[in-house]
């Protein structure tokens, strides 16, 4: 759950920007059959199963809209769903939940389609010791939705923007000379607190991050045969990260290599959306 800090600085400014995208003037349709308050109260129903993430979002969406409404919540993020399940019930100004029907829902539809991913993914590596991380392949301007799906589902966070950590990827070594030369030059520049992390892609790159001092090493792209070579050589003189196409269907083949880290783009950039509806909107008395 996000803290008030968090909400009303990082999160209410996307809500609010979600919301004047879909609503540039008025809400035609609404103030056509409804042009006068009228309390009402609706259903919000779970269409297939999964994990539901983004409740909170859900629920700040109307009360940004009109801060009389509120939310009776029967699950909770993290919480198991499945078909046909009522998960809670909106009540305010029916203008008030026809206006944010789509904007919550595309929220909580998207954080849990993410949630529900990242469980599948992290089941797969339960009791390896290894941690599945996201990684920075999020929707501009959702990150923050995005990468707190991920922790919900059981997944870890990467660093969350290029503020948050060193990673030397092949771009920088490339412009640096080598990774020798961009490994030097991040422990002459970066904050001393700072870990660094380099992407390699074949053994001769191996050897040199580890004997330039590279923190953490990220094994990119290489078949089994080679990560196993890579892993022998690095021998617990850096932490070991792999990454490249990771997905569900073929995690499998890492779990038994001894790596630390897993990272996977396809947690935030390839989860289905979760099914998700508001039925059954009624006027109720005040």
């Amino acid at each position: 759950m996000y803290d008030q800090v968090t909400l009303k600085l990082n999160v209410d400014p996307w809500i609010l920007s979600a919301l004047k995208e879909d609503i540039t003037s008025e809400d035609v349709s609404t103030n056509s059959v409804m042009p006068h308050p009228q309390a009402g109260e609706v259903d919000l129903i779970c269409k297939e199963d999964g994990i539901i993430c983004g409740l909170q979002v859900f629920e700040r969406v109307f009360t940004l809209l009109d801060e009389k409404t509120t939310v009776e919540f029967l699950v909770q993020d993290g919480a198991e769903v499945h078909k046909g399940q009522l998960m809670a019930k909106v009540h305010g100004d029916i203008r008030t939940l026809l206006c944010g029907e789509r904007t919550a829902l595309n929220y909580l539809q998207r954080m849990s389609g993410i949630a529900t991913y990242t469980h599948s993914v992290a089941e797969l590596l339960k009791g390896t010791g290894i941690k599945l991380l996201d990684t920075r392949k999020t929707t501009p301007n959702n990150r923050i939705f995005e990468k707190y799906a991920v922790r919900i589902g059981g997944g870890n966070n990467h660093r969350y923007n290029l503020s948050d950590g060193v990673l030397l990827k092949d771009n920088h070594i490339g412009a640096a000379g080598g990774v020798k030369e961009a490994i030097a030059a991040a422990k002459e520049y970066a904050p001393f607190v700072r870990k660094i992390e380099v992407e390699v892609e074949s053994l001769d790159m191996v050897k040199e991050a580890v004997e330039a001092g590279a923190d953490i090493i990220m094994l990119d792209n290489m078949d089994t045969d080679a990560l196993k070579e890579a892993i022998a050589y690095i021998d617990g003189r850096a932490e070991i990260e792999v990454s490249g196409n990771v997905t569900k269907e073929n995690i499998a083949r890492l779990t038994g290599l001894g790596v630390d880290y897993v990272s996977s783009g396809a947690l935030t950039h390839s989860a289905p959306i979760l099914d998700i509806s508001l039925k059954n909107l009624h006027p109720v008395e005040n």
